[in-house]
């Protein structure tokens, strides 16, 4: 490991001890708009010293009431948005057992969805249903998993009926990573047999990253049926990334 990479990393460890400090000691007290700000600045740092440039692409105007539905390419796709508009997440339940940014997730308020529990998800469901009712945003990843960049895998329906459950809207969200040309970053693919480990280096690594988040128009969910959100949301994120 040269010594760049080393204090790269180094940065990176003393951010995320910090973060687990805040989380422990200032967000069981905080409100909820405290709590908001301290993960946007968060994780606008914790990107930067990935150096990750974030960057909002001209599109719909993001609502402060929805549920947010996006493609999902790397561990970075949770912080990117959060350096913009901070979230409530679902995510899948592996998400928990990445080193140190699974605590922290889960300390932010990110709820983990174990594959094939049914029972699970029901609870998880109704609990979306009353944090959307209570006015906040929440986000999740309807692929399921991750997939290479301009790619879009078909989107599980089975949450969005927590937005026709709680009379909200679903705003799509289009994610993609980009290098200093405008072409998909080579680092960033987090697929198959890549490790959480393993991505961290090649980010850190390799060169320079923008990302880019662009909302799409919102679709009214009233009176609809969950598959057809669904199809809706991933026909928008995927004709936004064709473009």
């Amino acid at each position: 490991m040269n010594i760049r990479l080393a204090l790269r990393l180094a940065r990176v460890m003393v951010h995320l001890v910090a973060g687990l400090a805040t989380c422990a000691l200032v967000f069981p007290l905080a409100s909820t708009g405290l709590k908001e700000r301290l993960t946007r600045r968060w994780s606008r740092k914790l990107l930067a010293m990935c150096r990750v440039t974030v960057e909002q692409s001209p599109g719909a105007p993001v609502l402060e009431h929805a549920l947010i539905v996006a493609n999902h390419v790397s561990w970075l796709d949770i912080f990117v948005i959060n350096a913009l508009h901070p979230c409530r997440f679902v995510a899948k339940a592996e998400i928990r057992a990445w080193p140190v940014l699974g605590w922290l997730a889960a300390s932010a308020g990110t709820v983990f969805i174990a594959r094939g529990n049914r029972r699970e998800l029901r609870h998880i469901f109704k609990g979306l249903v009353t944090v959307l009712q209570q006015g906040e945003r929440v986000a999740f990843f309807p692929e399921g998993t991750t997939s290479r960049q301009g790619e879009v895998l078909p989107f599980h329906a089975n949450l969005f009926e927590a937005a026709i459950d709680a009379k909200v809207p679903v705003q799509p969200y289009a994610l993609s990573y980009v290098d200093a040309g405008g072409a998909y970053h080579p680092s960033i693919d987090y697929v198959e047999d890549t490790t959480f480990v393993d991505s961290m280096f090649a980010i850190l690594e390799g060169p320079p990253v923008r990302a880019r988040l662009e909302p799409l128009q919102p679709i009214d969910g009233a009176g609809a049926h969950r598959r057809e959100l669904a199809e809706a949301a991933h026909d928008a994120v995927a004709g936004a990334l064709r473009r």
